[in-house]
């Protein structure tokens, strides 16, 4: 069980596409400011790459959900990353606006980009595989691309290590659900094409909830037919649940994981940043559905 708290993240990837600011690949540097001293930041990972790369002190300003590492939370806040101000922003003075995909309102992005101030957003696939080319995105954005190649190949090579061990996991694979919250006697769950969906494929478990695309209300017929063997959450914030709320649930009642009182909950960030600290996550996670099967 780890702890932290997150913020979700909805995306306006189309918004954001359409006003033509999402950079990929090379088209990153080209849009980034190399030199760069005074970077806001916005999204956990971003904040958390530029860390990782040593760019810390030309950070000057972040979102709310970037509260990794800890050192971080010392840094100005401009507010969550999809109700950003642009003024909260341009105040800062920044040489370099750095965001995930997802970041808004649009509104917002369309003020920041008239600004002429470089900016740049990183496209933030629920992907496995997209994992180095968000770093690589940073680090061009920033002028780093050496250190992020090196922290990218990194994160791949421990990637790939992971999933050879997760092959190895005898028996079964288990059903995890992912449950987001709960409203109204309600499942939020984690459905296909999303991070939680990812990174539950990636430590060797199956998404109990495949027929649901993005984070959608689950029926309670759907709970009950998927008789997840798993639930796993975030451990803090708005969205933290315990045993006694998921287990209440009259769709939960018949559910392995409720015969088994089953409930994994992790770092949100950790769990659904997708970052350098996915190998980590993604480990941590396949050793508590699987006790004792991996290290």
């Amino acid at each position: 069980m780890m702890g932290s708290s997150f913020s979700f993240r909805g995306r306006f990837a189309a918004a954001v596409l359409a006003a033509g600011l999402v950079a990929g690949g090379a088209a990153a540097a080209d849009r980034g400011n190399p030199e760069a001293k005074r970077i806001v930041s916005v999204g956990g990972t971003i904040t958390e790459i530029l860390y990782a790369l040593g760019a810390e002190d030309r950070i000057v300003a972040r979102d709310s959900t970037s509260f990794y590492p800890d050192a971080a939370n010392s840094k100005p806040d401009v507010g969550y990353m999809r109700q950003l101000s642009a003024e909260g922003i341009l105040g800062q003075k920044p040489d370099l606006i750095l965001m995930e995909e997802g970041s808004g309102p649009p509104p917002v992005l369309e003020i920041l980009k008239a600004s002429e101030v470089p900016m740049v957003v990183v496209p933030t696939p629920p992907k496995v595989d997209a994992i180095g080319q968000k770093i690589r995105d940073v680090g061009a954005a920033v002028g780093l691309s050496d250190k992020a190649e090196a922290l990218a190949a990194k994160t791949e090579a421990d990637l790939k290590t992971l999933q050879e061990d997760v092959a190895k996991i005898p028996g079964p694979k288990k059903k995890v659900l992912f449950v987001l919250s709960l409203s109204n006697n309600r499942v939020m769950a984690g459905g296909a094409d999303t991070e939680a969906g990812a990174v539950i494929a990636l430590a060797g478990g199956v998404n109990a909830a495949p027929t649901i695309s993005g984070y959608k209300p689950l029926a309670d017929e759907a709970v009950i037919a998927a008789q997840p063997d798993v639930i796993l959450s975030m451990s803090r914030g708005d969205h933290a649940l315990t045993p006694e709320q998921v287990f209440a649930m009259p769709s939960m009642q018949t559910t392995p994981a409720a015969a088994n009182k089953a409930l994994i909950t992790m770092d949100g960030l950790l769990l659904l940043g997708f970052g350098p600290r996915t190998p980590e996550a993604a480990r941590a996670l396949a050793a508590d559905i699987y006790p004792g099967a991996i290290h």
